[in-house]
């Protein structure tokens, strides 16, 4: 989780909200893949920090199926990368903190209590969860 809340701050100094991703193998310890934010920067909607994880360790690993990996992010996922966890098969997530108006893991459309999704990794939030929170408020708090 110190290796995404690093992710976060890079993304929050380029403008991006501060929401890091890292991706490793619990087996050997090694880190396939990590990224910040990056919606505003690439023009991209779809540029989520799990996203752009995912995208880095699928074209290291030559396979978009990420199964057995773990992916950890400093926010809950939204429901768009929830189902982009469950069809690159991601083992295990685990996310600092929670997102009640946005989430779509613990909240909103908890995705991968839905019948129609196919992959459910195993899930464990709140990790640093009031560093990642707080980071997230100071950022927004400094917008307004």
């Amino acid at each position: 989780m110190r290796l995404a809340l690093a992710q976060a701050r890079i993304a929050a100094s380029r403008g991006e909200a501060p929401i890091g991703a890292v991706i490793a193998d619990p087996v050997t310890g090694e880190i396939i893949a990590s990224a910040g934010n990056g919606p505003i920067g690439a023009h991209d909607p779809t540029a989520h920090a799990e996203i752009l994880a995912m995208r880095q360790a699928a074209l290291k690993r030559g396979n978009y199926r990420l199964t057995g990996l773990t992916l950890v992010v400093t926010l809950e996922p939204c429901a768009m990368c929830a189902g982009a966890i469950s069809m690159a098969r991601i083992g295990r997530l685990v996310f600092g903190a929670a997102d009640p108006k946005g989430g779509g893991v613990m909240h909103g459309g908890r995705l991968f209590e839905q019948p129609t999704c196919h992959w459910r990794p195993q899930v464990m939030g709140g990790v640093l969860a009031e560093e990642s929170a707080e980071m997230l408020r100071d950022f927004f708090r400094a917008r307004r």
